[in-house]
């Protein structure tokens, strides 16, 4: 297999985490390249569900390497908690996950700032998850982060923690009227943790790329989806990183011209976790009912997602943003009981006709779908094993699917374990 990355070509929670799973056996090494512990994917292996939330999925699978790259924000203690309860299911974990050193640690203060801001946005919340992401990326940014590296020299991380804390503290009782934190308390835990964690810790990018000219796979995996992405999503309704295909290379230190191919997965339908327009929502009572059948609740956060047709004005950009080149397409089976399907494939603001994906969040929100129909296909698909056992009104929605993101669908998944994706087409040949 080429070195590929997996992207989400919606707002998150595609399933991408199944797809990077199914993928895994053809890979050397799979790599988590943005984001923090606010993502989780979750995979199904016979009767065993696993939740991951910093940690590759591909740690399943007990042959292959798994990175977690300078891109990505790290809270210690969930990833050492993460590292432990896959012990516990059993799952080997020592010799077989690398953590850059160069990767941002979160910290207490950052996941006090995080919730505390976005109570005070009131009505105006972005729909974060409090668990201190952004405010990491924030200090990553003006350059006064710590650093997963840091916390292996004693001295170099206390003083980097008391310098954080004089402001942090400050900002914290003068603007927010919050107590302070101490930086012994801080220290201490995490000097403890990053003991129990230090055989981890390593210069990935030299991994990665000494791998590569080896002639190794490597599978990229991202978190969240296209339009969070932190520039080229519905911002401010976004999340604090690069989640498409370009951050596999900032987020890894790999270049470009190593990354042959980028799968973007979509769902059957649209989803997304929290504020910010969705054009294509649906009505309250039917929303509730895909809901239920698709079992859409964050796997990090359980918070119920908004659910909607599938949008092709959305991953027709997703597709051109990331330079996709073959689509995975998840959640067939929640639609197999419906008589009709829409497809939305252009939008109609203020009297206007838009096949492109507006550059502004407030055009956006006064959007209205313009939907074409499909008739469903009524037939139970989670027992179908190949693609000449879909039923033709499928296959049609599938060929239309193609048709309007202009990639070849390659994978498709019915259902969720692991023996619920099907391969349905040739690797497509062009490259990322």
């Amino acid at each position: 297999m080429s070195n590929i990355v997996i992207v989400g070509a919606q707002w998150g929670d595609e399933g991408k985490g199944k797809i990077v799973d199914y993928l895994t056996v053809e890979a050397d090494y799979i790599v988590r390249y943005q984001g923090g512990n606010n993502a989780g994917h979750t995979v199904v292996i016979g009767d065993d569900r696993y939740i991951l939330h910093l940690i590759p999925s591909g740690i399943l699978h007990k042959d292959k390497i798994c990175v977690i790259g300078n891109g990505v924000v790290i809270d210690l203690a969930d990833l050492y908690s993460e590292i432990k309860g896959l012990e516990s299911q059993g799952i080997s974990v020592k010799g077989r996950l690398f953590i850059s050193q160069y990767a941002h640690l979160i910290f207490p203060y950052h996941k006090a700032l995080d919730k505390i801001k976005e109570e005070r946005k009131g009505l105006e919340k972005i729909g974060t998850t409090g668990r201190g992401i952004g405010p990491a990326y924030v200090d990553k940014i003006a350059r006064t982060g710590i650093r997963v590296g840091d916390v292996l020299d004693r001295d170099v991380f206390y003083k980097k923690l008391e310098d954080n804390l004089k402001e942090k503290n400050e900002i914290m009782s003068k603007i927010y009227g919050l107590g302070s934190f101490v930086t012994k308390d801080i220290f201490d835990e995490y000097i403890q943790i990053a003991g129990e964690l230090k055989e981890y810790i390593a210069d990935v990018s030299w991994i990665l790329n000494e791998a590569i000219d080896q002639g190794k796979s490597v599978l990229f995996e991202g978190a969240q989806g296209t339009l969070l992405d932190v520039d080229h999503g519905t911002y401010p309704y976004v999340t604090s990183s690069n989640s498409t295909c370009g951050g596999a290379c900032t987020g890894t230190g790999v270049g470009p011209t190593k990354i042959e191919k980028a799968m973007g997965v979509v769902k059957a339908y649209s989803t997304r976790v929290g504020e910010g327009p969705l054009p294509t929502e649906f009505p309250p009572e039917f929303g509730e009912k895909i809901r239920a059948k698709g079992e859409e609740f964050g796997a990090t956060t359980g918070r119920p997602r908004r659910c909607g047709w599938l949008d092709a004005v959305v991953t027709r950009y997703a597709v051109m943003i990331n330079g996709i080149n073959a689509l995975a397409v998840t959640k067939l089976d929640v639609l197999d009981e419906l008589e009709t399907i829409k497809i939305c494939t252009r939008y109609e603001c203020d009297g206007k006709i838009l096949d492109r994906f507006p550059n502004s969040i407030d055009i956006l929100k006064r959007c209205k779908p313009i939907y074409e129909e499909h008739p469903g296909w009524k037939t139970d698909t989670t027992g179908l094993t190949q693609y000449e056992e879909f039923p033709q009104e499928l296959k049609n929605y599938l060929d239309r699917i193609e048709e309007l993101l202009e990639a070849n669908i390659e994978l498709v998944s019915v259902g969720s374990k692991r023996d619920q994706t099907i391969r349905i087409s040739k690797q497509c040949e062009a490259k990322c």
